[in-house]
């Protein structure tokens, strides 16, 4: 198994990167959807969109155009952690972008170090944003088909097709989510793309991120600004 290309496809990166490196209209609509841009993107092209449904559109800051999901996301994480450890207010705090000039920190690249649980930390993603999206207790047949005939599609091997089907029959388990955390920089990423992957609305959904955050330990402060960083506003 890829752990990185298996989150890669997941998250939809390709589409995301495809539209991003397209000319004219394309590139202009993609543009035009400003740092949020990567719920119109990637996530429609993954398994990550069809968990999503018709739940609000997820924004994500246009950090991930410039690094690619995986990479993204600890870009993102970075920039929060930065953020919180500078003290800066929530409140027009920087958003990773494309052209970011701080050099990120490699102990938030999902590839730099493995899961608590010794899994490739790549997974641990995945599951998270897994169950994240189930937070809300609705996934139903038709629904899971519609995931399953996706990821069949996605050229997978066959453990990787195991790993994305189990995590998606199995119940979320809140707790060994967060034990999967290696480290604070492990523990943001964790609830960032666990923040990515619901509808902070939806109180159930709401309630999960909270109860996620405790298990993380995660500093309220940092979460403000994880929760910043996803939202991906200036």
């Amino acid at each position: 198994m890829n752990p990185n290309q298996l989150l890669e496809q997941f998250m939809g990166a390709g589409a995301l990167q495809n539209l991003h490196q397209a000319g004219g209209a394309a590139k202009q609509k993609l543009d035009g959807m400003g740092a949020g841009g990567f719920a119109g993107g990637a996530v429609a092209g993954g398994v990550l969109g069809l968990l999503l449904g018709s739940k609000k559109v997820r924004k994500m800051a246009g950090g991930v155009l410039g690094y690619g999901a995986a990479a993204g996301a600890g870009a993102l994480a970075y920039q929060a952690y930065q953020n919180w450890q500078q003290g800066k207010g929530v409140s027009g705090a920087p958003v990773a972008s494309p052209d970011a000039t701080t050099p990120m920190d490699q102990k938030f690249l999902p590839s730099a170090a493995p899961a608590a649980n010794g899994q490739p930390f790549e997974l641990a993603l995945v599951t998270a944003m897994i169950g994240a999206a189930r937070a809300d207790g609705h996934l139903d047949a038709e629904e899971q088909r519609r995931v399953f005939e996706q990821v069949e599609k996605l050229g997978l091997d066959a453990e990787a097709k195991a790993f994305v089907f189990d995590a998606l029959s199995k119940p979320a388990d809140l707790a060994a989510i967060a034990a999967s955390a290696n480290g604070i920089e492990q523990a943001s990423e964790i609830y960032l793309v666990s923040r990515m992957a619901v509808d902070p609305d939806h109180p159930a959904e709401r309630v999960y991120l909270q109860a996620l955050a405790h298990k993380l330990k995660l500093p309220p402060e940092l979460v403000a600004h994880l929760e910043h960083q996803v939202e991906g506003k200036e």
